[in-house]
């Protein structure tokens, strides 16, 4: 019998840590001179999607994708000076999805204008089931935290939604 129940707790262990969010740093905030805090978490997401049209094509994709995500999680720091957060800031985030069944699939970085962005996913048995996105700035510094499965060609329909930053997914050409 004891060992049922510690079976039972390992296996609630194990479920709470797969869908466990990314822990940001606590006092970006406070060092910004603007902020953005979205949490989405499936019940607010699912709210949300009720005010998403069903004809209109765009909120119709959107509808689709947020279907069966757990969660969004937006964080958006901007600040009055360069210097402001540290690399030690991102490297906290980093840390966490640095190995399996987290990857990360793009990495770019411009030493002219001083901007990085990255991307990991998680997945879970082929099926992407968590997204990060980290794009810094000299003076802004934006995390991106779905969770969730994720159709990647579905991902860019969440774009200029929920908070989520407009991505610009062609190369070459300016963000909007």
């Amino acid at each position: 019998m004891r060992w049922i129940r510690g079976v039972s707790l390992s296996l609630l262990l194990l479920t709470a840590a797969a869908a466990q969010e990314i822990k940001f740093p606590a006092d970006l905030a406070s060092r910004a001179t603007e902020s953005v805090d979205v949490s989405l978490p499936g019940n607010m997401l699912q709210l949300a999607s009720k005010f998403l049209s069903g004809s209109k094509p765009d909120e119709a994709q959107a509808k689709k994708l947020i279907a069966n995500l757990k969660a969004i999680y937006v964080k958006a720091y901007e600040f009055d000076k360069p210097g402001q957060y540290s690399d030690a800031d991102i490297e906290s985030v980093r840390a966490q999805v640095r190995g399996a069944p987290w990857t990360r699939i793009l990495g770019a970085q411009s030493r002219k204008d001083g901007e990085t962005a990255e991307i990991y996913i998680k997945s879970e048995k082929d099926v992407i089931d968590g997204l990060l996105i980290i794009a810094a700035e000299p003076k802004e510094l934006t995390f991106v935290h779905i969770l969730g499965p994720i159709d990647p060609e579905q991902i860019a329909n969440l774009s200029g939604k929920f908070g989520i930053p407009k991505l610009n997914l062609t190369p070459g050409r300016k963000k909007d």
